[in-house]
């Protein structure tokens, strides 16, 4: 999922990695700067375990970015995803206004009028 091209099931991904709590929780404290596994377990109160496996499905996305430092390795936001994964959902929650201009361009062509399929019954 590196490379991002506003497509449905792109953003169906971009959503299912920030779908869970703890995801959310780890965005929010890395964004102030990069931490280990061991100090975000010990903020979120959680096991090392449930910490690396929820990194590895954001780093697998490309959100994070792991850096070894002696004998640790830290972890930080990465800031180009987080902009394309901004954009994304932005474009899918603008405004409806924006979202009918948005709509005819990634599905250009005629839009085909709804009927009415449901018949009457006179008595």
């Amino acid at each position: 999922m590196k490379e991002l091209h506003h497509h449905p099931d792109d953003l169906a991904r971009i959503l299912k990695v920030l779908s869970v709590g703890t995801r959310v929780r780890i965005i929010q404290l890395l964004r102030s700067r990069a931490l280990c596994v061991n100090a975000l377990a010990a903020r979120l109160d959680v096991t090392q375990g449930a910490v690396s496996q929820h990194l590895r499905i954001m780093r697998d996305a490309g959100l994070v970015i792991d850096e070894k430092r002696g004998y640790h390795v830290h972890y930080r936001l990465n800031e180009e995803t987080l902009e394309r994964w901004r954009e994304a959902v932005n474009r899918v929650l603008a405004p409806l206004s924006d979202r009918a201009k948005s709509i005819n361009t990634e599905y250009p062509g005629p839009i085909p009028e709804c009927s009415d399929t449901k018949t009457s019954n006179s008595t």
